[in-house]
């Protein structure tokens, strides 16, 4: 799959300039619908489409039972441009009501929900499960930079990799779309069932709100990124038994929320 382009440029340095053509992060819409109703549009880059599909519903609640799905896709231009998802009424859950009605950008997650109501997310805290030191936290993301080739392109994208208890790379995408990212890391897991593994998530980007609420709907309780996270994304966290690890770079981090998780 095409997930970058070449665009001429010119570049000034040092009191020259210089024509280059310069690779790019495609970004390109895509139409999720469910049972032929428009259900959102999300800017992406293109690749992994029905992973992204699978992890955005299951991360706003609107699908029941993945299993129970028939997703066809419609492809123009060279990728998919929209996919519908196809199941039974009694097979819709509660997510489904809050259809968006806005276009969802690539920067962020829950742009076009119509009330604060329908990104409030609830439910009992993530349980401890175990820790991860600090040589592993170290470990997981030299693993994680290694795979970011689009970002090495181009310099114009997010990357996000999932690893298990005992580091073991469950799934890597990267996308234009920091959530995107997730949200395809996370939809790929619950295809192949490992989802119930998923222990750490490495993170190319800032923590915002968005994230956590989708590593709290997969159950998975540390995020470490190599950027900051935000005040909310904090405070929700420390709510819901999630750890959050900024800075995460040059063999150093920061702990913001149930510091219990990380050992030395």
């Amino acid at each position: 799959m095409q997930n970058h382009s070449f665009y001429d440029a010119y570049k000034f340095e040092k009191g020259s300039v210089t024509k280059v053509s310069d690779p790019l992060t495609i970004e390109a819409p895509l139409q999720i619908s469910v049972n032929e109703e428009p259900y959102t549009v999300v800017m992406q880059t293109p690749g992994a489409e029905i992973e992204l599909a699978t992890g955005l519903l299951f991360a706003e609640n609107v699908i029941h039972d993945f299993e129970k799905i028939k997703v066809t896709t419609t492809n123009k231009k060279g990728f998919i441009t929209e996919i519908n998802v196809t199941t039974d009424e009694s097979n819709l859950a509660d997510g489904y009501l809050s259809t968006r009605s806005l276009l969802s950008v690539s920067s962020c997650g829950i742009c076009g929900k119509r009330e604060i109501q329908d990104i409030d997310f609830g439910g009992k805290p993530l349980e401890k499960v175990g820790t991860f030191s600090q040589h592993q936290i170290q470990q997981a993301h030299q693993a994680f930079n290694q795979q970011q080739e689009l970002f090495q392109l181009t310099g114009g994208c997010h990357g996000i990799s999932i690893f298990n208890a005992q580091l073991e790379c469950l799934a890597t995408f990267e996308d234009i779309g920091r959530h995107n990212a997730l949200d395809k890391a996370v939809g790929f897991c619950i295809q192949n069932k490992t989802l119930d593994q998923a222990k750490l998530i490495a993170f190319s980007g800032r923590v915002s709100f968005e994230i956590v609420s989708k590593a709290f709907r997969a159950k998975i309780p540390v995020i470490s990124a190599v950027s900051a996270p935000s005040s909310l994304a904090v405070e929700m966290a420390k709510d819901v038994g999630i750890t959050i690890l900024g800075f995460t770079r040059d063999n150093r981090f920061t702990v913001y929320s149930n510091p219990s998780n990380i050992t030395i």
